[in-house]
């Protein structure tokens, strides 16, 4: 039986086992603190939640940041305050960010056999209702209409003291694995391998191109080390020489900085045949340093994206015949203009992908441990830092691996 106690604990102190506060530090969002994430995140004293069927309380000892958080604390492009509660969730006037985390259980609902009070968890962003039809009938979960981002569109994120969580995001961190490490990987990673071995017909292939935008951040220095590790010939896209070098180290076999070509953004008119042909000459210039990286003129099989209305024209158009272009985000705009004619007449695949679920989680796992993937860390920021953390991925200037926020020393 766990007990409630009146006493608030410093951030940093954690209680005895089968010991739980009533109140708890917590950095939240409210519609009224909406805008850039340096002024939009407040950190407040707030009511721990209680643990129901099938879900448990964890207290967080390290999260790692997401542009989720940018976007909830923009309050675009949805307000994630004003929506809390859609889940059958009870419905707060405010909203804890935060979708991966490490932890230690500290209480089991009704229902919850393979959890216990004391186990030392990595907990994943994807909730469902197992009992969804979808579900049940053998779909992928990321079909349901239930399936919703915990610490996005589900309440009470990992910046915060405890977390209340389904018992299917939580997994057993493995021997030898960092509370750091925990807290980085299970969104990042799973993205990352589902984006490049789950789509059947564009799986990557020993010697396939694979582009990577973002190649020095949280989602493109993993998708590197995976794709290294299937035989993929890697190529980053980045945003400074810099950053470029880094993604070398990861495994890459070269990079492209993006800052030396002018035609990113939606394409001109394209019933103007002279501006036309200005964007295809620079479009070219694009694929033709991919080719040199590559040393023949081999195009990408997959291009992994997330950047969305600035890269997916150029992306369509580098795509090899028969490839996929595969989007998990849209950083820059979300409205994009692609000519269709090389998605039909290249026969080439542009595909969405979330974040996955518990069967993504524990292929991934076990990739890891067979070819021995470590996620890329970069920053390791205090608990007072959670608003810088935000700031500096809204400003694009947290430029390697996954940053991480230490709750627990």
């Amino acid at each position: 039986m766990v007990k409630r106690t009146d006493r608030l604990y410093a951030v940093g102190e954690l209680p005895e086992l089968f010991v739980l506060p009533k109140k708890m530090h917590a950095w939240t969002l409210r519609t009224e603190t909406l805008g850039e994430p340096i002024s939009a995140f407040r950190e407040e004293i707030v009511d721990v939640p209680q643990a129901g069927k099938g879900e448990v309380i964890v207290a967080n000892l390290c999260a790692s940041v997401n542009y989720n958080g940018v976007w909830a604390a923009l309050g675009k492009p949805k307000n994630v305050v004003a929506a809390n509660g859609n889940y059958g969730d009870k419905k707060e006037d405010f909203h804890i960010c935060g979708s991966e985390a490490s932890g230690i259980v500290y209480d089991v609902g009704e229902g919850v056999t393979h959890l216990k009070i004391g186990d030392r968890v990595t907990v994943s962003a994807a909730q469902f209702d197992p009992n969804c039809p979808i579900v049940q009938a053998g779909g992928d979960p990321v079909n349901s209409p239930s399936y919703r981002i915990w610490g996005y569109e589900a309440n009470w994120g990992g910046f915060a003291q405890f977390s209340k969580v389904m018992a299917m995001q939580c997994h057993k961190i493995p021997d030898g694995m960092s509370d750091v490490e925990a807290s980085a990987f299970a969104s990042a990673g799973v993205v990352a391998y589902r984006m490049l071995t789950h789509w059947q017909g564009n799986t990557v292939k020993k010697g396939d191109v694979v582009l990577i935008y973002g190649g020095s951040g949280g989602i493109g220095s993993i998708a590197i080390t995976i794709t290294k590790a299937l035989g993929g010939i890697p190529i980053a896209v980045v945003s400074s020489d810099e950053r470029g070098e880094l993604c070398k180290q990861l495994g890459a076999k070269g990079y492209i900085n993006r800052t030396k070509f002018k035609h990113w953004g939606t394409p001109v008119d394209y019933l103007d045949p002279d501006k036309q042909r200005k964007w295809i000459y620079e479009a070219m210039k694009f694929k033709a340093a991919i080719w040199k990286i590559v040393g023949k003129k081999q195009s990408p099989a997959i291009v992994i994206e997330h950047p969305g209305a600035d890269t997916i024209p150029t992306s369509v158009f580098v795509c090899d015949n028969n490839g996929m272009v595969v989007l998990c985000g849209a950083t820059s705009s979300y409205f994009a203009s692609v000519d269709l004619r090389y998605l039909w007449i290249g026969q080439r695949r542009l595909q969405g992908c979330h974040s996955g679920a518990e069967e993504d989680f524990d292929k991934y796992l076990k990739f890891m441990a067979e070819y021995k993937i470590k996620q890329p860390i970069g920053y390791i920021f205090s608990w007072s830092e959670v608003p810088l953390a935000h700031q500096l991925a809204y400003e694009d200037k947290s430029y390697y691996g996954k940053n991480v926020i230490r709750i627990v020393p």
